[in-house]
């Protein structure tokens, strides 16, 4: 069978299994990729049952020592190659799991990239479009993931409650977040006044699709930071790293923080927990 129908029997097994549209998003480009080193390394077509564990190896040095890609990219390869090689090997498509036996790439323990809240507001200060900036304010004050805001229906938000109702969110699991002061009303007016995609559940929704895409939005804010003059490698999921972080530095207990953003462990949350030069000041002049 060539890998590539192998992969695409994969992407129909992961609908079926209701994985995000975004997982899929992932995985197919991921595999893409993968598909043309192979296809590149073998001079052809690749059949699945063709490729060895020295070619996925060999991809794994490709990405590593010629692209040089970071820790967290090369990870993320890795880990699309076992899932796909597991769901193989489950359904009967390869004799053998090759990639079980890969060694596994530790990645090096980093903090994690976050704005300040004045990067915020310098970002939304550049977005033009008004239901982007929304958007990114939203994502900023309630620690979202992209794909869970963007699947928010109107009944999901609860204006009376001041609650938002996040279902199936990452382990499919629900979970509730309360709408802060910072965007009750600016959301409010959104869905009575200037709301124009009438026939569409989702909150966040154009009148011309019924909803809205995650490229258009990530590459929206990726370029208004960079017309604010950041530096930082700017994303959707920045945002949530901004929350968290904001909330700890206003010392919020981390079960709390950990609450919020839907996080299976404690130790994930964790990461948040940022130093700076000012604060390791302020710890050391206590005595």
């Amino acid at each position: 069978m060539l890998f590539s129908e192998t992969a695409e029997k994969f992407y129909d097994y992961m609908a079926s299994i209701e994985r995000s549209p975004r997982t899929i998003e992932v995985y197919t480009r991921d595999l893409g990729y993968i598909r043309r080193f192979l296809e590149e390394r073998k001079n052809g077509p690749v059949y699945t049952e063709d490729i060895t564990q020295e070619d996925l190896e060999a991809f794994m040095r490709n990405v590593k020592e010629v692209k040089q890609y970071s820790a967290n990219t090369r990870s993320n390869y890795f880990y699309t190659l076992r899932s796909l090689y597991a769901f193989a090997y489950k359904k009967g498509l390869v004799d053998r799991n090759i990639a079980a036996s890969m060694d596994f790439m530790r990645m090096p323990k980093k903090e994690r990239t976050y704005l300040t809240k004045k990067e915020v507001e310098a970002t939304i200060d550049c977005i033009h479009s008004p239901l982007i900036g929304l958007i990114a304010r939203f994502l900023f004050n309630t620690g979202l993931r992209i794909s869970e805001c963007l699947n928010l229906t109107l009944d999901d938000v609860d204006f009376e409650k001041r609650s938002i109702h996040v279902r199936q969110g990452k382990g499919r699991k629900d979970r509730m977040v309360p709408i802060n002061n910072n965007i009750y009303g600016l959301l409010l007016d959104y869905r009575e006044n200037w709301r124009d995609a009438y026939e569409s559940d989702f909150f966040f929704a154009t009148r011309k699709s019924g909803s809205i895409s995650y490229s258009y939005v990530n590459g929206t804010i990726r370029s208004a930071a960079k017309q604010a003059g950041i530096k930082k490698p700017v994303s959707c999921h920045i945002l949530r790293h901004s929350f968290a972080s904001a909330l700890v530095e206003k010392n919020v207990n981390l079960v709390q923080i950990q609450k919020l953003l839907g996080h299976e462990s404690l130790a994930v949350t964790s990461i948040y927990t940022h130093t700076n030069m000012e604060a390791l000041s302020e710890a050391v002049n206590m005595f």
